[in-house]
């Protein structure tokens, strides 16, 4: 078995797509010198800064100093908190993410930065993901919090602009984490970024939901607001961010809804961090954040929020039956009792029927579906006629369960465009609208990629960059150091050798750091 691969197994195939296996063979031994480093100094300079959870949540997770942690030990240990592992490549998509975190698991990225961003790095590594959110797990309050968070992210609607975001900052850690890019390509990459952001024409569900995982999961502070602890993944996995989040230049705010109105920049440390009273406030917000959703509001506001978005949502139709598809069309009529007004909802195909989760038809429609909202009827087979609430009236042939023909409408006696063939479903109304297709998994086999996801040709490249960056003579000497190390008998003349040697590779400043740290144990 690969490493990870037992926790792998039960994933649907449009989540185990983007697992991987961790190749533990293919760290480096400056790969490792850099965990090493790391943990070395987050574990001194957070012992009295973290949560109390934070120390003991290490051993509990399976993740110890030394060196880089093996996913299948780690998983032994996470499954007695009720979580599980997995290795990915880098930034994976936010559903998928998302997802994955409201089933119980960590999705981790398999690589670790370069020494020369040992203090912070954008890019999603494995001490980040591990070091950085499974210690916290051990705390049971946080661990549901994590698990709720997913279910709210992966719920909520996001925009075909969210996604540029995405690519975007996705490219930008490959760039910053690529030894071989140009301070040009670093430009060029970070103007990518601004340049999406910019062409956000509103603020998406998705796009609020990540904000608040930021400002906690994250770079969440927690405790008395003057000498709070740190919590969040980002300040417990960065030597940088973990010595600047509680000096004089980092504001400190009391945690409310407000943080899904503040953006963030992943490219430097946080000017100012929002402080949670204990995890019950986590919930508290997050409660108040998920019922403005349009999974919880439905009605217009829901149809309006997925129209905008311009992405694949489902709505969740008050006789339970789920349409997934793409909202391109909302007709008006008169107000409702209910206190909603759009009288029709039109949906590029292809549409998907679930009931519960699960798809109900044995393929998806490739044409538009309506939906039409009024008392709950039944569509009579054959031709129909139907003035529904609002001032929608509606006629055609039913064909099928679901399918009509000849369809001719009006609202408020003014004809409608609409298409002659169509999916149509009467309903009483709509409790909610959320985000993606109602079963991700259907959805997948029909519409999803077909190869692991990789992370693209500039991610790989990246990653070959990183391991020719080790020269193989260096890469023997940290390991030689790596071996003194473990044996325990400090040799200060061959250690003195090693760091003459050194002066061949000037950029490398890691293993000197190492030879000084044993020498310094010595005595010597």
């Amino acid at each position: 078995m690969v490493p990870n691969e037992s926790a792998s197994v039960p994933l649907p195939a449009h989540l185990a797509r983007y697992v991987v296996a961790q190749d533990y063979l293919a760290y480096t031994p400056r790969d490792h010198a850099v965990w090493r480093h790391i943990l070395g100094q987050l574990t001194t300079q957070l012992k009295d800064k973290a949560h109390p959870s934070y120390l003991a949540g290490l051993a509990a997770a399976g993740i110890g100093v030394e060196r880089i942690p093996s996913l299948t030990e780690m998983n032994g240990n996470l499954a007695r908190l009720g979580w599980s592992a997995v290795a990915v490549r880098g930034f994976i998509p936010p559903a998928v993410f998302t997802e994955m975190q409201a089933r119980g698991i960590l999705a981790i990225a398999a690589d670790i930065r370069t020494h020369q961003h040992i203090q912070y790095t954008p890019a999603p590594d494995i001490v980040h993901e591990s070091a950085g959110h499974a210690p916290i797990l051990k705390d049971p309050r946080y661990a549901a919090f994590l698990k709720r968070a997913g279910v709210v992210g992966f719920r909520a609607i996001a925009s075909r602009e969210d996604h540029a975001v995405y690519e975007a900052i996705r490219n930008l850690s490959v760039v910053k984490e690529d030894p071989a890019a140009t301070p040009a390509d670093l430009v060029r990459a970070e103007a990518g970024l601004s340049a999406a952001r910019a062409s956000r024409s509103f603020v998406s569900e998705s796009t609020k939901a990540s904000r608040l995982y930021w400002w906690t999961a994250e770079y969440g502070l927690v405790g008395d607001p003057e000498q709070p602890k740190l919590y969040g993944a980002g300040l417990l996995s960065s030597i940088g961010e973990a010595s600047h989040c509680l000096t004089a230049a980092v504001g400190r705010i009391p945690l409310s809804l407000a943080c899904v109105d503040q953006d963030f920049d992943i490219t430097r440390m946080q000017p100012q961090l929002f402080v949670a009273r204990d995890f019950d406030h986590l919930f508290e917000v997050l409660e108040r954040f998920e019922a403005t959703l349009a999974w919880k509001l439905g009605g217009d506001y829901g149809l309006e929020e997925a129209r905008r978005a311009g992405t694949v949502n489902h709505l969740l139709l008050a006789e339970g039956l789920e349409i997934t598809g793409q909202v391109a069309r909302l007709v008006q009529g008169e107000r409702r009792p209910d206190g909603n007004s759009i009288a029709l909802a039109q949906l590029e195909g292809p549409v998907m029927v679930s009931r519960a989760g699960v798809t109900v038809m044995a393929e998806p429609w490739p044409g538009p579906a309506l939906v039409a909202f009024g008392p709950p009827l039944a569509l009579p087979a054959g031709p129909f006629r139907l003035l529904l609430p609002g001032g929608l009236s509606l006629s055609g042939v039913r064909v099928g369960e679901h399918l009509a023909e000849a369809i001719r409408g009006s609202v408020l006696d003014q004809p409608l465009a609409l298409p002659d063939s169509a999916l149509l479903f009467l309903s009483a109304g709509l409790p909610g609208v959320a985000g993606g297709p109602a079963d991700p998994e259907a959805w997948d086999r029909w519409f999803g990629a077909k190869e692991p996801f990789s992370g693209g040709e500039a991610e790989t490249m990246a990653r070959r960059h990183k391991a020719e960056a080790l020269p193989a003579r260096l890469g023997e000497l940290y390991l030689e150091v790596a071996r003194i190390r473990d044996s325990g008998r400090i040799d200060p003349a061959r250690l003195g050798r090693i760091r003459e040697e050194l002066v061949r590779y000037p950029e490398d400043w890691l293993l000197g750091w190492e030879i000084g740290e044993l020498l310094g144990r010595s005595g010597t």
